[in-house]
């Protein structure tokens, strides 16, 4: 298959810049800032789509004054119940641009890593990309090690499940050109199992998925919401769905994909 490109002869595509912020108020500014200061540099058309998942601290009201430095950030507030996704969810069903990545709202995803996956869409015709954080040339700082002991065990299930050289599916960090996540939808995931949501139902429709290496580290302020032993069920349920679709409906699953139009 090969990769499609963006026409050079039209204006380079929008990246949308999805951040489910829940008490980040801490975080978010260094956040928004750092991401819009790379997207400038590269001069990368952009938004920036926060959404506010019930936040009980001032993260509404950092976001809306970096509103007034740039018209290009939306702020979209959450009613209950909260969940991150839930709110990754309602950025998907509001962002305007012809890519799409979710970045966290903890500074754990550098900007330069956004860089790259809007390069390997836009430029090089890829529909999706897909960092690892455990493949030559990524590197990881302060992840704790009961989560990133469960986390190679979970990744290592499903790349055998699937048969998938990605090695890094339970990570929300991931670009999409929008035709091809919208294929994809609707997700149902309300907390932290939509990330194998979305990676899993864009691999099953055999999209040209590029795989690099990324940053990650770990929290400068707070807290993570990830509860290990909650998001278990959660996961499990997720990935039945998705497998059987896979076994039973693949074809039906290809044939709506034939939809995807590419920029001529």
């Amino acid at each position: 298959m090969m990769a499609r490109a963006f026409s050079p002869g039209r204006s380079k595509p929008v990246l949308s810049v999805i951040i489910p912020a829940y008490n980040e108020q801490e975080n978010i500014v260094p956040t928004v800032t750092e991401i819009t200061n790379q997207l400038r540099e590269h001069k990368i058309p952009y938004e920036i789509v926060v959404v506010n998942d019930n936040s009980k601290d001032a993260t509404p009201e950092k976001v809306r004054a970096l509103q007034k430095k740039d018209p290009r950030i939306r702020l979209i507030n959450r009613t209950p119940p909260g969940g991150f996704g839930r709110a990754v969810r309602t950025g998907l069903a509001h962002f305007r641009g012809d890519i799409v990545t979710v970045v966290m709202a903890d500074l754990s995803d550098d900007p330069e890593d956004i860089v790259q996956y809007y390069r390997l869409i836009a430029e090089e015709g890829y529909d999706a990309v897909y960092g690892s954080r455990f493949m030559k040339g990524a590197k990881v700082v302060d992840y704790p090690k009961v989560k990133l002991v469960v986390n190679r065990i979970v990744n290592k299930f499903l790349q055998i499940l699937f048969w998938t050289r990605h090695n890094d599916l339970t990570n929300a960090f991931k670009a999409y050109r929008a035709d091809v996540i919208r294929s994809a939808m609707p997700f149902y995931g309300a907390h932290f199992n939509i990330t194998i949501e979305m990676s899993l139902s864009v691999l099953i429709r055999r999209y040209k998925i590029a795989r690099c290496p990324i940053r990650w580290y770990g929290r400068k302020w707070g807290q993570s919401n990830l509860k290990l032993r909650a998001m278990g069920r959660r996961y499990l349920a997720t990935l039945i769905k998705i497998w059987f679709e896979r076994l039973l409906i693949l074809d039906d699953l290809l044939a709506e994909k034939s939809d995807f139009k590419p920029d001529a």
